[in-house]
């Protein structure tokens, strides 16, 4: 798997995005398919291809932070209140599109289970 996705170029900057939330680690920007009316794309400034990759204690902080973020963002767009959903998808059959660990946080609807 190659290390360039399109979330590379997006955390570049080389193609645009709705960025909703951005620090020195973590870039989230609205999904260009939204599966709810509110759904965002929570990324690591780092290359991790999939969840596989990730080390406990070289990465805890980092996926500490992602939740953080899903959390104020979740309040910044008025759905904490009524929940939210968070998904990491990972490989082919999890779902996983682009080889870039990702959050997608979605709401502004009722969830269904199981999700598919």
């Amino acid at each position: 798997m190659s290390e360039e996705t399109i979330f590379s170029k997006i955390i570049r900057k080389e193609i645009p995005a709705d960025i909703v939330y951005e620090s020195d680690n973590i870039l989230a920007f609205r999904d260009i398919n939204p599966q709810a009316p509110v759904h965002i794309l929570i990324i690591p400034k780092i290359v991790l291809p999939t969840v596989r990759e990730v080390k406990g204690s070289e990465h805890a902080l980092l996926l500490g932070e992602m939740y953080d973020v899903a959390n104020k963002i979740a309040v910044q767009e008025d759905i904490a209140a009524d929940g939210f959903r968070l998904v990491v998808n990972c490989d082919k059959n999890g779902g996983q599109d682009v080889y870039h660990l990702h959050m997608h946080l979605l709401g502004g609807r009722q969830m269904k289970w199981p999700p598919g």
